[in-house]
Formats: C-alpha cells, sequence, structure tokens
C-alpha cells in the first residue's frame, strides 16, 4: 500500500505518518502544484492527501484502482470527481475541521467593516485625527441587517454570533429548511430579496456553476447603497472587477476578501490598495487548533480508506 500527500503547508506531518505507519503503508510527502508532477506523486498511490494540487483525469489516471483521494479542508474544486467517479476513486473531504474558526474571522471583519475601524485606524495612522462623524454614516448593530448566501455549518455559526449582537439575518440557500432557520433566529429569503435587504452580505456557499459569479454587477446594484461584502468562501462566487467597480461607486462602503480569482492576487491588482477593501491571504481558516483538527480528520480518514472501511465525508 502506498500514501502520499501532494502539498500541504503544516508544520509537519505526524498524524499523516502514524496512519500510515498503522496501515503499514509506505509513505511520501511531495510539494507539488503542477499537473505532471501531481501525477508522479500519485503514481501507483492508494491513498491522496491533497491540498491545493490539480487532481485532474490524467493525475487520477495514475493512481490504483479503488483509490481514495482526502482533500485536506472543505472545498474540492481542484479534484476532477467526473474522472474519480468514471475511475471508480473516491473523493472525501474534511468540510468540519475549521468551522467556527472561519465564522470567526467572518464576524470579526463584519464589525470592523461596519465600525469602519480600519479607516480610522489609517486616518490616525497617516497624521489625521478625524471626528467621530468624519467617516459617516456608521449603522448601529440593531438597525443592520446581514445576508448569508448559505446557511451550512460556518454560516449557522456566523448567524449564532451575530444574534446576540442584534443584527437581523436573513439568509437564501435553496436546500435549507424555513422553519428550522427560523427557530434559529434566521429568515429564509430568495436570491434578489437577499440582495436587496442586505446591508452586509457574508458568503458562505460553494464554488459551483448555480454560484460562481453570483456576486456580479447586476446583483451588486440591488443592494442598499453603502452597504459591505464579506467572503470567506470561494473566490469564483466574486466578480472581482465588479466589486471594484461598486467600491468605486460607493455602491459598496466596503468588501472584506480573503478569496480570490486567481490566488495569489496579483502585486499591481487595484484590490490591494483601496482604501475600502479589507484584505487576507486565504486566512480565514487558520488557528492552531484548526490546523491540529484538520490533519488529524484527514488522517482518521486515510486510515479508513486503508482499512476498506466506509469514509466519514465521501463527496462522490
Amino acid at each position: 500500500m502506498r500514501m502520499v500527500i501532494t502539498d500541504h503547508a503544516f508544520a509537519g506531518e505526524q498524524f499523516e505518518r502514524d496512519a500510515a505507519a498503522e496501515l503499514g503503508a509506505e509513505f511520501d510527502v511531495y510539494n507539488v502544484s503542477t499537473e505532471a508532477a501531481a501525477a508522479n506523486a500519485v503514481r501507483g498511490a492508494d491513498i491522496a492527501l491533497v491540498n491545493f494540487a490539480p487532481m485532474t483525469e490524467s493525475v487520477l489516471q495514475q493512481m490504483n484502482p479503488g483509490a481514495v483521494v482526502v482533500r485536506y479542508g472543505i472545498g474540492y474544486d481542484n479534484v476532477d470527481l467526473n474522472a474519480a467517479r468514471a475511475q471508480g476513486i473516491r473523493v472525501c473531504n474534511v468540510p468540519d475541521y475549521g468551522a467556527d474558526t472561519v465564522a470567526d474571522h467572518a464576524v470579526t471583519v463584519i464589525l470592523a467593516l461596519i465600525r469602519k475601524v480600519h479607516l480610522f485606524s489609517r486616518a490616525i495612522a497617516a497624521g489625521d485625527w478625524p471626528s467621530a462623524t468624519a467617516l459617516a454614516p456608521i449603522r448601529s448593530m440593531a438597525e443592520t441587517t446581514v445576508g448569508l448566501l448559505g446557511t451550512g455549518r460556518i454560516g449557522m455559526a456566523v448567524a449564532n454570533r451575530l444574534l446576540p449582537f442584534g443584527f437581523k439575518i436573513l439568509a437564501y440557500d435553496p436546500y435549507a429548511n424555513a422553519e428550522s432557520t427560523a427557530e434559529r433566529g434566521v429568515t429564509l429569503v430568495d436570491l434578489d430579496e437577499l440582495f436587496e435587504r442586505s446591508n452586509v452580505l457574508s458568503l458562505h456557499a460553494p464554488a459551483t456553476p448555480e454560484t460562481t459569479g453570483i456576486v456580479s454587477t447586476e446583483n451588486l446594484a440591488k443592494m442598499p447603497k453603502g452597504s459591505f461584502l464579506v467572503n470567506t468562501s470561494r473566490g469564483a462566487l466574486v466578480d472581482q472587477d465588479a466589486v471594484l467597480e461598486a467600491l468605486n461607486s460607493g455602491q459598496l462602503a466596503g468588501a472584506a476578501l480573503d478569496v480570490f480569482v486567481p490566488e495569489v492576487l496579483p502585486t499591481d491588482h487595484p484590490l490591494r490598495s483601496h482604501p475600502n477593501a479589507l484584505l487576507t491571504p486565504h486566512a480565514a481558516f487558520y488557528s492552531e487548533q484548526s490546523l491540529r483538527d484538520l490533519q488529524r480528520l484527514a488522517a482518521e480518514e486515510a486510515l479508513r480508506a486503508g482499512r476498506g472501511e466506509p469514509l466519514r465525508c465521501p463527496v462522490n
């Protein structure tokens, strides 16, 4: 049996090494980013733990029959699920390792945006001492409506954190149950109403054909003027040119973005220097605990794969 890590950014691989030892598997660690390098890394592998390496059809063809791909994290857009299915390769993810951490990050930037903390701080750092009303308007939390695109683990964790502040919470999710979300203080609405009523729109949906580019010029124009956008989900949900245009026109008063297309955001991209853009480098998932949980849960899934047991979180 052969188990590999195609790429990762962790401090070590002890959980994975222990799993491989328990399975009696050959174990190799790589740091690949190209299709050709990924194909070489997984050749003859029975289990591949994957971060961002491209798991295309030609890469998956190098794995052994009945192999398993374990994706470090929630999304799996770098894995060709159709090709995996055709080749009998099981794919799983780790959807619950960092939900609280991402929710913490989303709420942190929501509060910073609506209180305009970053703008006050920049003004003071530049030598100014603005009045309290210099950045008006600043809306109270009780009169602010937050819209959630998606009511999965992270979306609802964000709602749970915001409700005690007095925010009104709306959500759009075609797969959610209106009664159960209402019991948790969240009102389901259709997509148009979400954009039309949200003073803050926070994204918590996967990148699918239905959601890709959903934050468009047309939809941003439906939002109340001076609204805010937060994306800790997937960069593909957002038309970045549309966001830049909305920031320049004042349709958006601010945007907090943690994910981009492409990543890394080009050094000359105007969003990098926009005064109303609050950017983080795909860091919302990170805490020491979340990384430990991610590696532990991925290693446990690899153990199930090696033993031929049902996977905890299959995606195909």
